[in-house]
């Protein structure tokens, strides 16, 4: 049974539509999984199995009748603890909302269910989704499958690993400076930091924010397609929200990129790499060039980028989270503290000067990428590391600055605006995994998409269950 769990989604649910595999019997693979390996990893941290098997037949009986609910019919998900799910606990990964159970559905999550998933439970998250390493003091920490003693990165860590394992086919997760990328990268999966307004959010804490977008995780680019054409389409009630309907992303993927211009970053200036990540990154230029790809070593000027992300992360902490600071501070992480009580003494020329540096650096990001179709890098700047440690305070005996400086390959590239993805790439010597990061054009996520679907079938990275989970 658990070898029907590492079927790709796309697989699972033409065998469902096409009646030779039961929503029940699927639902009973994941569920039997989650019994066998969760307690090693704990990437789910709430479930009711009684409610998804009920579900399951439920779409079984539909099926009989002819009628499928949709592209993901049948297909198990878990959602991750920062989406509310009526009836359902959200605890955000904090324990001032240990017990909440929302009334009402995030919209990805209505659009999930409505596309026919079935929701089976939550995945863990750090609190408030803050940090690339995924701990809380409600649920404590999740597990690397590759290696128990490292972390799986975060902020949508549960996710990558439920996907990794085996104990889901698709996942959804968010992403402000690297939350979908940099668990996809620890963990051997596909994270797609879709461009903003893609996946609208609603409820959001601020409806023009463009900083935190909701996108699709999978073991492969055309399971996250297939998750992100549910996920996808505008809303009335979020003014980001793109136009193209959610179906565009239900095309077949093939292109030929014989010819298409690809900026080759190796890592990105000023910002440390382990030396270990760049060189199974490295090996991902190659591939590029296989597929006919010109590829060309070239930067893009991110000058200003650490300044003004730091500035807005921390208005949007301080907007988000600084009511609870008076009555719960002794319930929230030092880190968010921090953040919050920075926001607090941003003043308008702070934030004149960060709207003034974040222009001119989407000017030149618009220029380069009228030279390039897509641009690569790293996804992280380190390999996982011990699941003990909150953040890494230097690389290549460098010191990090703050505990998010780690992470600079991915928010950097946050803001830029453009769609970027994280695909496997490799592993280290130690049996790590690493991911490479491709960024497109302006609102082109289908791009993005398409190329990192060729990059998957021409890569000789290795593509196997990490043997926590292993088919048994």
């Amino acid at each position: 049974m658990s070898e029907i769990c590492f079927l790709p989604a796309t697989g699972m649910a033409r065998l469902l539509r096409a009646r030779e595999l039961s929503a029940r019997e699927l639902m009973r693979a994941h569920l039997e999984q989650i019994e066998r390996v969760n307690p090693k990893v704990n990437a789910i941290v709430t479930l009711d199995a009684a409610k998804a098997m009920e579900r399951a037949a439920q779409a079984d009986e539909s099926a009989a009748r002819g009628v499928f609910l949709g592209s993901l019919h049948g297909l198990p998900i878990a959602h991750k603890d920062l989406l509310e799910t009526r009836g359902m606990r959200t605890t955000y990964g904090s324990p001032i909302f240990r017990d909440y159970v929302p009334a009402f559905d995030a919209l990805a999550v209505e659009r999930i269910r409505d596309a026919g998933a079935i929701l089976i439970g939550k995945t863990n998250t750090p609190e408030f989704g803050a940090g690339s390493q995924t701990f809380n003091p409600v649920f404590g920490a999740t597990r690397n499958p590759w290696d128990l003693s490292k972390t799986c990165g975060g902020s949508s860590g549960g996710a990558a690993v439920a996907l990794a394992c085996g104990m889901l086919p698709i996942a959804d997760g968010s992403d402000m400076g690297g939350s979908l990328r940099n668990p996809a990268s620890f963990c051997s999966v596909v994270g797609f930091r879709t461009s903003p307004g893609r996946a609208p959010i609603v409820p959001a804490r601020s409806a023009w924010q463009a900083l935190s977008v909701l996108g699709p995780m999978a073991r492969s680019v055309a399971d996250a397609a297939l998750l992100l054409s549910a996920m996808a389409g505008p809303d009335p009630r979020a003014p980001l929200s793109l136009d193209d309907p959610g179906s565009r992303f239900a095309a077949p993927l093939d292109r030929d990129f014989r010819g298409a211009r690809v900026a080759w970053t190796g890592g990105i200036a000023g910002a440390m790499f382990e030396k270990r990540v760049l060189e199974v990154v490295a090996r991902g230029r190659k591939t590029l060039e296989s597929l006919g790809c010109i590829v060309e070593e070239a930067q893009l000027d991110l000058s200003g980028a650490d300044g003004i992300f730091k500035t807005f992360r921390a208005l949007s902490f301080f907007a988000a989270y600084g009511p609870l600071l008076r009555d719960h501070r002794r319930e929230m992480k030092e880190t968010i503290v921090e953040e919050i009580e920075r926001g607090a003494r941003l003043t308008p020329g702070d934030l004149a000067r960060a709207e003034y540096d974040w222009s001119r650096l989407l000017e030149r990001t618009g220029e380069f990428m009228t030279k390039y179709e897509f641009f690569a890098l790293p996804t992280t700047q380190v390999a996982p590391f011990d699941v003990n440690r909150p953040y890494p305070d230097e690389i290549e005996g460098v010191k990090m600055a703050s505990y998010i400086d780690w992470m600079r390959s991915c928010y950097r590239v946050t803001l830029t605006a453009l769609p970027a993805i994280s695909v496997p790439a490799g592993f280290t010597a130690e049996g790590l995994p690493v991911g490479i990061q491709i960024v497109g054009r302006h609102h082109d996520d289908w791009g993005v998409l398409q190329v990192a679907h060729a990059f998957e079938l021409a890569s000789n990275a290795v593509r196997r269950p990490p043997p926590t989970a292993a088919p048994i």
